[in-house]
């Protein structure tokens, strides 16, 4: 008996018992866990965009007021020559 058949006589072993007995609120169950996967999902990704708006609105902020691309006032005085 080669190796693939042997194989193929195990799966339809397994498969001719008799299945086992499934709850009859397996449907509902799986949908309410459904539902509460993509509920927490959902909230997860509108508060991760609603991070992302308020850190973009934040630097926008800062860098209108403290203008970073400005060069920043000289603290010496240029030598006075010529008195």
């Amino acid at each position: 008996m080669s190796g693939h058949s042997r194989k193929e006589d195990e799966v339809r072993r397994m498969l001719d018992v008799p299945h086992p007995p499934v709850p009859a609120d397996l449907t509902a169950r799986a949908t309410a866990l459904g539902v509460r996967v993509l509920n927490r999902r959902r909230t997860w990704r509108l508060l991760f965009w609603l991070l992302v708006t308020v850190a973009a609105v934040a630097f926008t902020v800062w860098a209108s007021v403290a203008e970073p691309w400005s060069v920043p006032p000289s603290e010496k005085t240029p030598p006075l020559e010529g008195w």
